[in-house]
């Protein structure tokens, strides 16, 4: 198989996650919830996981680090928590929440559904015909009843990276809503400082960029959410959700300190474990030299599919605007077919579809079919790319 998917999860994962994962296994424990050997050490490799997040985040306080299951999850306990948590200056029950057309439905689902119940009024802003958002748009967008902007880093449907600290720095300027990025195409393919971006939230999973397993993520929660990690009081987010932190079990609600505010329950140890060592090869490769890596396959990639006719990519040729990932249709061709093709007839992973973002297909005006995205990894190499310009070649 000649993988390239990567935009859903990477595979292979990274040198010694799966050693890391074994070795976890045969000592695991609940951090936490006990005091002997074992159980410190569960919470030592959960410790020494954040902070390798922080120096990659380059996040000062590492407590500012909750773990969640996924990127959804992380969104979820976003999203939802603030909500639960606002009162806008004026006393407006109601909030108001802008967000984008481009969006992952573990952004847009939510939206809807807390729309539909009449807990939230919502403005869902367009892009430009490259599928990149507009400043200016998000600026108009925002009124005096905003309580939260949700958006994405890079678009997972057309790899395309959006201004994000652009849009943050303008929210910020003219408004008192937070700011939710969703990083979970660049966490690790781009530089993610959450100083430079600016935003109040990032969420983010471990399984792609992170090369980690699946079933991790995190939440970043910035000093506009909750000013001192160390005791919370006044916090612009309420729990996502309550349970066991393995701390004083003295108080009747969640413990006023990150990150046990927000990490109610036993976390998934098993997957922390190969979770730190993904970072700990992402930190000693630099996101940069993944990224640079990636970008000579996607521009080998253009290059090739300029010359193959009846092939269309979706979003900019120019690949500063983008990361690993490029969709395109096919005239006269479904996607699907396409996609079915590659895999039974060549052994090419990509995927076909909508790739959970029906909006954005909308917009680029390919729903409902939507397109094939194939997306790079850091072990992705230029073989992989020429076979499957040759497949497609072949195919069409």
């Amino acid at each position: 198989m000649i993988y390239l998917d990567h935009a859903a999860t990477a595979s292979p994962k990274a040198p010694g996650v799966a050693d890391a994962i074994t070795r976890h296994l045969a000592e695991i424990a609940n951090p936490g919830r006990g005091g002997h050997r074992w159980a410190t050490a569960t919470e030592r490799m959960i410790d020494d996981t954040r902070l390798a997040l922080a120096r990659l985040m380059h996040v000062d306080d590492h407590r500012r680090l909750a773990f969640t299951l996924n990127a959804t999850d992380a969104l979820n306990m976003a999203m939802r928590g603030t909500l639960d948590a606002s009162v806008t200056p004026a006393g407006i029950d109601t909030p108001h929440v802008v967000t984008t057309v481009l969006e992952h439905n573990s952004i847009s689902r939510p939206l809807m559904d807390l729309r539909d119940r009449g807990q939230i009024t919502l403005t869902q802003v367009g892009c430009d015909d490259d599928g990149i958002l507009r400043v200016e748009d998000i600026v108009a967008a925002l009124q005096p009843e905003t309580t939260l902007v949700a958006f994405l880093h890079v678009s997972n449907a057309l790899g395309t990276i959006q201004p994000a600290a652009a849009i943050a720095g303008a929210v910020a300027e003219r408004s008192d809503a937070l700011v939710l990025l969703d990083a979970s195409q660049s966490i690790g393919v781009l530089p993610v400082d959450v100083e430079a971006l600016g935003a109040d939230f990032i969420a983010f999973p471990g399984h792609k960029g992170l090369l980690g397993p699946t079933g991790t993520g995190a939440l970043y929660v910035g000093p506009r959410v909750i000013a001192d990690p160390g005791h919370v009081v006044d916090a612009r987010i309420e729990p996502w959700r309550h349970g066991g932190t393995g701390g004083d079990s003295t108080f009747p609600v969640q413990p006023r300190e990150l990150p046990h505010y927000l990490e109610g329950g036993t976390p998934n140890t098993v997957g922390l474990a190969g979770l730190r060592a993904g970072l700990e090869y992402v930190l000693g490769a630099t996101v940069e030299s993944i990224h640079a890596h990636e970008m000579e396959l996607i521009a080998r990639l253009l290059r090739g599919l300029e010359a193959i006719e009846g092939v269309r990519v979706i979003g900019p040729r120019d690949v500063d605007r983008r990361i690993g990932a490029v969709s395109m249709v096919f005239d006269g061709h479904d996607p699907a077919d396409v996609g079915g093709i590659l895999d039974t007839t060549f052994g090419i992973a990509v995927r076909p579809g909508l790739h959970c973002a029906p909006y954005a297909h909308e917009a680029m005006g390919t729903f409902p079919a939507g397109t094939l995205r194939t997306s790079v990894g850091p072990f992705t190499t230029d073989a992989d790319i020429d076979a499957l310009l040759d497949a497609l070649r072949r195919c069409l």
